[in-house]
């Protein structure tokens, strides 16, 4: 956008006169379809287009400054140090003044943090590791897991309510097809959302009954996210509607695994998925997923889309933005095309390295890994990395923990994920109990039996820390394989795992 198309505010606010501190030159302007920030060196300033879209509304000075007071209030949930103040911008004749009289529009003041921080420029220099992606799962699961909820909150998870966005959607791209958006895309992935809502009245009210539709995010990807001073801020959070904020915990997973997804970056997405899932215990969310993941890829081709009808935007800008949406439409579309799921089943001792495979395995097919560990610990109510006493390793409760993870793995597969059954499986009755309720539910089932020498084994466990299994070297030394029988057999995939275990998982995944 020319200077001269800019609002006479937003040009005054681009001199380094106007602000009543210390400025970086050239002080750097960036836009969305909703908002001008203004980056001035030690602080940004976010100023609200006066725009009304439906679902959002800016369109008065009165309703700015409601919004802007929002976004100062939530935002205290993820970015507290960030969010400063919101400061009124006041007029003497044709010159505007910050933290003027009778104020003529409203800004919010932030603390300036480095562009190369977003996790998104992280990704762009290749420094987004899977470290730092669990270590995003973890900040997400807590903020989810203190999020407000109450019966209010809980009433936007009624299927009307939640439909009541991916309609509007739809409606509202219309005239985008046959440009970034094709007919087939937009038939087939509004044929995916129709069917949903209709069959899966069950699974929304469930999660409303289970308290997992709370006072999220709403927008919580990649550009939302900075790591800064070695802490993640999830910032810049929904403000302007409420059937964007109080959601499922699931919509705003489903934002991150989205961007990763878009970004191409697979393993990201499941590592950074499993590690939040893992943290929640909210296995049972999954099946929302591909829904949320499609609303989300939806929603960001719809607001780049919206680009293309802004006359301050030029041509190159234009083009750039419909070759996103483009691609932000394909992936709305391909994340809800039918999928066959699959169970792989670990088997192997302590030690073995059973979890290590899974999570290449996992990182390999895109699949969905289920910890014993991780199932016991959300059944007992203690958290992840307290080790646990005797009651939690009782026959009963061992009985009890792989029902569940088979429950959960037969209730995914069907879903279309491939799932990964982190156990022991030491036992020819746990492993035939998995073998045929998968074979029963019309799923492929696959064994890797992990192994490794004694010693190495025993070394393993002693060295073990930071983890959540809770073995010991007195436990593996209690611990044996009952042999597979030759059913079994035709079924295990042997994993050598004191060599390289990607190789031997590639070849498993190529087979």
């Amino acid at each position: 956008m020319s200077d001269n198309a800019l609002p006479a505010l937003i040009q005054q606010m681009c001199q380094p006169g106007f602000s009543p501190h210390p400025v970086v030159e050239p002080i750097r302007l960036m836009q969305t379809h909703v908002s001008y920030v203004l980056l001035t060196g030690d602080y940004a300033y976010k100023v609200k287009k006066p725009v009304n879209f439906g679902f959002l509304d800016y369109s008065t000075l009165a309703k700015r400054e409601h919004f802007c007071q929002e976004e100062l209030r939530l935002n205290q949930r993820g970015a507290a140090p960030l969010y400063l103040a919101v400061v009124g911008i006041g007029q003497q004749g044709d010159r505007y003044v910050l933290n003027g009289d009778a104020p003529v529009e409203y800004a919010v003041k932030m603390v300036q943090f480095p562009q190369e921080t977003l996790l998104s420029a992280l990704y762009e220099r290749g420094e987004l590791t899977e470290d730092l992606i669990r270590q995003l799962a973890e900040t997400v699961a807590a903020f989810h897991l203190k999020a407000e909820t109450n019966d209010y909150i809980r009433s936007f998870g009624e299927v009307s309510q939640v439909r009541h966005a991916f309609d509007e959607n739809y409606e509202q791209t219309l005239g985008f097809i046959g440009g970034p958006q094709t007919q087939r895309q937009f038939d087939e992935t509004k044929a995916y959302t129709d069917s949903f809502f209709e069959a899966q009245g069950d699974r929304f009210r469930q999660r409303m009954a289970q308290v997992w539709i709370r006072a999220c995010h709403g927008d919580l990807h990649l550009n939302n996210i900075c790591y800064w001073h070695d802490q993640l801020y999830l910032f810049d959070c929904i403000e302007f509607n409420e059937p964007f904020r109080y959601v499922d915990v699931m919509y705003d997973v489903g934002f991150v695994v989205m961007d990763l997804l878009a970004k191409d970056c697979s393993a990201l997405s499941t590592a950074f998925l499993n590690h939040y899932v893992e943290q929640t215990g909210d296995w049972e969310g999954l099946p929302l997923l591909p829904l949320y993941i499609s609303r989300q890829a939806y929603v960001r081709a719809k607001v780049t889309s919206f680009l293309l009808n802004d006359p301050g935007v030029d041509e190159a800008a234009k083009q750039q933005a419909c070759n996103t949406a483009a691609g932000y439409y394909q992936l709305a579309w391909s994340v809800v095309q039918p999928k066959m799921g699959r169970l792989y089943l670990m088997a192997g001792l302590s030690g073995s390295g059973k979890s290590t495979t899974a999570r290449e395995l996992a990182r390999q097919t895109g699949a969905v890994h289920l910890r014993s560990d991780a199932v016991r610990k959300h059944l007992a109510g203690i958290p992840l990395h307290q080790r646990g006493d005797q009651s939690l390793y009782t026959p009963e409760m061992s009985q009890q923990t792989y029902g569940r993870l088979l429950a959960l793995g037969l209730t995914l597969a069907q879903a279309g994920f491939t799932v990964i059954l982190d156990a022991k499986y030491d036992r020819h009755s746990l492993r035939q109990a998995a073998i045929e309720a998968a074979r029963e539910a019309g799923l492929q089932a696959q064994i890797l039996y992990c192994t490794a020498p004694p010693a190495v084994l025993e070394a393993r466990v002693q060295a073990r820390s930071g983890d959540i299994a809770d073995a010991t070297v007195a436990v593996l030394q209690q611990q044996h394989m009952e042999e597979f029988t030759e059913a079994e057999n035709q079924l295990v995939q042997i994993i050598d795992t004191t060599i390289t275990v990607a190789p031997q998982i590639a070849a498993i995944v190529r087979a």
